[in-house]
């Protein structure tokens, strides 16, 4: 045995502590999840009985929440996969202040009062936050 002590510094970020595992046949539509490390919104699932040697499977359908493309997965329903973490308690952030920015600001509310789905972009620097833009993720 050796008396020498051994630091270990590592700048890496493996990106676990933004996520945490759900049971796939738990997620449900509208629901978040990562699909090929990606944070999605849950479009649509559907789930298949268990086959004859295996587990019922589910289906994702869900919309990058960033680019807005279409991904989609398949896994057994009781094994888990990683459902993105949107605040430090896996909720939306819902405690915004709307923008100053007229046009934005029309496009916001205009959205919301259509039943859109909305994913807006946040600048944060020294404590204060500050929506800066506007996605429509989902069909209507």
């Amino acid at each position: 045995m050796s008396d020498e002590e051994h630091h270990f510094e590592s700048k890496a970020d493996a990106g676990a502590s933004k996520t945490y595992p759900q049971q796939a046949g738990t997620i449900r539509k509208n629901g978040y999840i990562v699909i090929k490390g990606r944070p999605c919104k849950v479009v649509e699932v559907s789930t298949s009985k268990t086959g004859k040697h295996g587990h019922a499977k589910c289906h994702f359908v869900a919309i990058d929440i960033f680019t807005a493309k279409k991904l989609e997965d398949i896994v057994p329903s009781s094994h888990n996969c990683d459902v993105s973490l949107l605040t430090e308690n896996g909720n939306t952030k819902d405690d915004l202040r709307l923008p100053t920015d007229d046009n934005l600001l029309t496009q916001i509310k205009d959205g919301f009062a259509e039943g859109k789905d909305l994913v807006v972009s946040v600048m944060s620097a020294m404590g204060e936050e500050q929506i800066c833009g506007l996605k429509d993720i989902g069909p209507k």
